[in-house]
């Protein structure tokens, strides 16, 4: 069976945003059971030199959705700077990452192959073909910030465990 590039990016990124989905709610949930204000939880960070939740999830967006805009685009940089969200907003920007991916088709994805995408930061310049960008820099960025993601909350007393990471795994049949 052949992969396609809608298979490595979309597909993939779906699961791991479903996932960080029910990350976000489990956080949600401990938050409630444990009287604690979720909203306390947006600005948390795993070691003071660390970026917090806030900017892993706009991360995730950026890495996901926002990565299949820049192979479009043929441009790609860091995260725009994203407003103060609480915890509610981060779980909507989430859900319009996981939106905005199920509206893109596999023919509009797979013909993205072969585009030139150039990453800039500054006059830093690093030249990709959409497949080399999205599986060598979006998506090992997304499973970071998602890591983080995960990784912060567990810190914070949330009760994770490895399968809230792997989210809705493609099982046969």
């Amino acid at each position: 069976m052949a992969i396609s590039l809608y298979d490595v990016s979309v597909t993939s990124s779906l699961q791991v945003l479903g996932a960080v989905t029910g990350i976000l709610d489990r956080g949600l949930a401990y938050c409630g059971e444990n009287n604690i204000d979720p909203n306390e939880m947006v600005a948390a960070r795993l070691v003071d030199d660390m970026q917090p939740l806030h900017f892993q999830i706009v991360s995730v967006f950026h890495h996901s959705l926002g990565a299949i805009n820049s192979v479009k685009a043929g441009i790609a940089t860091p995260p725009p700077p994203v407003g103060p969200l609480d915890y509610a907003g981060l779980q909507n920007h989430v859900a319009e990452a996981l939106a905005g991916l199920k509206a893109l088709t596999p023919d509009e994805i797979n013909a993205l192959e072969g585009k030139d995408v150039t990453f800039e930061m500054g006059s830093f310049k690093l030249p990709f073909v959409a497949e080399g960008f999205l599986m060598s820099f979006a998506l090992p960025n997304l499973h970071f910030h998602a890591t983080t993601t995960y990784d912060i909350l567990r810190a914070r007393g949330v009760p994770l465990g490895k399968r809230d990471y792997l989210g809705q795994m493609r099982m046969k049949g």
